[in-house]
């Protein structure tokens, strides 16, 4: 059964769960290894494109990179990370923060509400 712990980052609280345990520390199953082994995954919260927009993913942090496919209207992007890239005035706000939200697909944060006009996610 996964452990959950409660954590706060860049201003809003997340739930972080233990998904798996695995022992690499050479000891047995269950004895204290000073924490080696295990693997946890913060889980990652999705944040919806502004409306009314349908909003280019682009293959880079920039318009400069091709289009490598369209949010409907009404979509909700999960940001794996964030980078540093071209400015983009959007309608929250101008920003230089790309959201990275899958392998190679970036949307600019101009476009994204977060609720903050700086980092959200770890940077790529």
């Amino acid at each position: 059964m996964p452990r959950e712990s409660r954590g706060v980052f860049n201003g809003g609280s997340f739930f972080m769960s233990v998904d798996q345990v695995q022992n690499i520390g050479g000891g047995e199953e269950g004895e204290k290894t000073g924490g080696e082994g295990v693997v946890a995954a913060a889980a990652l919260r999705s944040y919806p494109v502004a409306p009314g927009y349908r909003l280019n993913v682009r293959s880079g942090p920039g318009t400069n990179y091709s289009t490598v496919r369209v949010l409907a209207e009404g979509s909700r992007v999960t940001i794996n990370c964030q980078r540093t890239g071209q400015w983009v005035s959007g309608p929250y706000g101008t920003s230089n923060i790309w959201d990275n939200i899958g392998g190679g697909q970036y949307v600019s944060d101009a476009y994204i509400l977060t609720g903050s006009d700086g980092w959200v996610a770890p940077r790529c």
